[in-house]
């Protein structure tokens, strides 16, 4: 048996799509120099984290971390996947979307369904928020041959930065593999929906976040219906906090999101204010900002948010060998970098043509091909 060759990577930059990519391309992989410069060097609570859920996801997986944190070697296993009392407390420095984007890609590889409860934050201001992950996310998944049924995020209670104290329960189903897509076509806005939520905070919040939001909306179209999610009690989690997701919906089937979440409150540990306190901003005012955000994704002309372009990348190059097609807006710096990490693990390159007429580029790739060898095809 010849000596195990570990691709070699240095840096933080992306390590949860690296680890991604390299579990489904059964690539072991070498990190070095983890924030090795930093005064505190290594990895950060939630990638230790996520590093344990890839143990509790795949059998055989092997991590190694150095005293220090700052090197990492990882042998990739067998994606497992199930449905039997599978739960995983995620870091309080991230939320659990942080966690959420790499399951959903692995689960649709798995041996089995994968159904799972991630216990923390589920409305922070790094990641898009449950609620977004819920509306949006899981739609497009749907584009790709994903079917409805087993595919589902229900959300058990609410929890803000940043003491958590939230609740979520994921199911993805397998498949066999996902469908070529060609998603040139935006469409038009047919109607909005959207989520504002509050937890141990005046109910008033949502309201004047609604209010302000369809301000904003009224003048272009009528559809929009703005849900109020009240929390209070045990399924209002450990802080207060509000915020909104906000969906568009085109009549091609495409789902342009936007969301924003402000928290307050101070840390068990050391009673320091958190930093979202800094950001704290009347609720009237948060409905307007993420109402216009959303109106600048819609602007870009994509068929997918910014936020989003890196999922729709990594699942075109997942798909069978032929031709995927996708327009987006202006390129996210996520989006490059998963570009450059798709190229490096799954050998996919896309060809990327800029379209001057509507200000939009669009990519297209060849799948590589990448099937559930544990599922037969029916």
């Amino acid at each position: 048996m010849g000596k195990l060759q570990y691709k070699k990577m240095k840096g933080s930059s992306n390590l949860r799509q690296r680890l991604v990519l390299a579990t489904l391309s059964s690539t072991p992989l070498l990190i070095e120099d983890i924030r090795a410069e930093h005064t505190l060097p290594g990895l950060h609570p939630h990638e230790i984290s996520f590093l344990r859920l890839l143990e509790k996801l795949c059998d055989d997986c092997s991590l190694i971390i150095n005293e220090t944190g700052t090197k990492l070697k990882y042998q990739p296993g067998t994606i497992m996947g199930g449905t039997h009392d599978l739960v995983h407390d995620c870091a309080l420095t991230r939320s659990i979307s942080y966690y959420l984007e790499p399951l959903l890609v692995l689960a649709l590889f798995s041996k089995k369904p994968l159904t799972i409860a991630l216990r923390g934050i589920t409305n922070d201001s790094k990641d898009p928020s449950v609620d977004t992950f819920r509306s949006t996310t899981l739609q497009l998944l749907k584009r790709f041959g994903v079917p409805s049924e087993g595919l589902d995020l229900r959300i058990v209670s609410r929890g803000s930065a940043p003491l958590g104290g939230g609740e979520v329960i994921l199911s993805i189903p397998i498949v066999h593999c996902l469908n070529a897509v060609n998603l040139t076509d935006v469409g038009m806005v047919k109607r909005i929906r959207g989520v504002a939520y509050s937890t141990r905070v005046s109910f008033q919040f949502d309201n004047s976040m609604i209010h302000s939001a369809r301000g904003i909306f009224n003048r272009f179209i009528p559809d929009v219906y703005i849900f109020s999610d009240h929390k209070k009690g045990p399924a209002a989690g450990n802080s207060p906090g509000y915020g909104i997701s906000l969906v568009a919906e085109t009549n091609e089937g495409c789902y342009i999101s936007a969301d924003t979440a402000i928290s307050y409150g101070r840390t068990e540990e050391t009673g320091e204010i958190e930093e979202e306190k800094k950001e704290l901003m009347p609720p009237e005012e948060v409905g307007e900002q993420i109402a216009s955000v959303l109106l600048g994704e819609i602007e870009q002309g994509g068929v997918v948010d910014s936020t989003h372009q890196g999922l729709l990348f990594i699942l075109c190059a997942l798909c069978p060998q032929d031709v995927s097609k996708v327009r987006v807006g202006k390129l996210s710096p996520y989006g490059i970098e998963t570009l450059r990490h798709i190229r490096d693990f799954l050998g996919v390159k896309f060809v990327i043509k800029p379209d001057p007429s509507t200000e939009t580029v669009i990519l297209k790739c060849v799948g590589c091909g990448m099937k559930n060898l544990s599922r037969k095809a029916s």
